[in-house]
């Protein structure tokens, strides 16, 4: 009996041993892998909160908006007041829909003067076509002291930049938070240059599609086809005259 139990107890003994070596292997081999875990730390980093492109940040749009426009007519319509509609009226007619709506002050100053100059822009409107889409009403004048003007205003789009200029959600001189260690242009960035270039623009619909092309000019047409038959240089020349920067100031 004691022979065998010392077999068995070999027996054991041997089964283990590979095993202990195993698991010492593996330790080793993990506790030697654990300075580089650091190396396989995710790189996705989310998104900005804040667009780092201002034109992203503060895009120009097209919008529903009301254009209006002040005239102070007297007894008799300017040229200045009357090329003023007539701007007003291809602004409309390019870009607004609805009815023109024409707005006479009530409680100013003179009130005859008043009523011949609505007349007057009702017929300046009328020689311009849109007599049909016009809408005469009043408004109350708060102070009668002060200049009460005649509002004309229409409803079409208009090219403007979203929200507002002059925000500041965060401090720039935030030192005791992350959020001032960004490397990241402030909020308010290029909102002034977005909302002047909006302010630039003639036609809000060149934002949309561009513009239907012209008809060719066929005589710088044909003039550039007969320089190629004669064999001469059909490009244009141009002359340019000036002063060298040596000759100015000269005596």
């Amino acid at each position: 009996m004691s022979k065998q139990f010392i077999s068995v107890e070999r027996l054991a003994h041997s089964s283990t041993a590979p095993r202990l070596a195993a698991l010492g292997a593996r330790a080793i081999l993990l506790a030697a892998l654990a300075p580089l875990a650091g190396c396989g730390a995710n790189k996705i980093m989310p998104p900005p909160v804040v667009a780092h492109d201002y034109r992203d940040r503060h895009p120009v749009v097209l919008a529903e908006a009301t254009n209006m426009i002040d005239v102070f007519p007297s007894q008799r319509l300017d040229y200045a007041t009357a090329g003023r509609i007539h701007a007003f009226v291809e602004r409309y007619r390019r870009s607004g829909h609805g009815q023109i709506t024409v707005l006479a002050p009530v409680g100013g100053g003179d009130g005859a003067a008043t009523r011949a100059g609505v007349d007057q822009v009702r017929r300046l409107l009328a020689d311009a076509g849109v007599a049909r889409a016009v809408f005469v009403g009043t408004y109350p004048v708060a102070d009668p002291n002060l200049a009460a003007p005649v509002r004309l205003s229409f409803q079409g789009i208009k090219a403007e930049v979203v929200g507002r200029c002059g925000e500041w959600p965060a401090d720039l001189a935030s030192a005791s938070s992350l959020e001032g260690w960004s490397n990241d242009s402030y909020w308010n960035f290029g909102c002034a240059n977005q909302a002047t270039l909006a302010a630039q623009i003639d036609d809000p619909r060149d934002l949309a599609a561009p513009r239907g092309e012209s008809a060719a000019d066929i005589e710088m047409r044909m003039r550039a086809i007969g320089n190629v038959r004669k064999g001469t240089d059909p490009s244009t020349q141009w002359n340019v005259k000036g002063a060298n920067i040596s000759s100015v100031g000269a005596n």
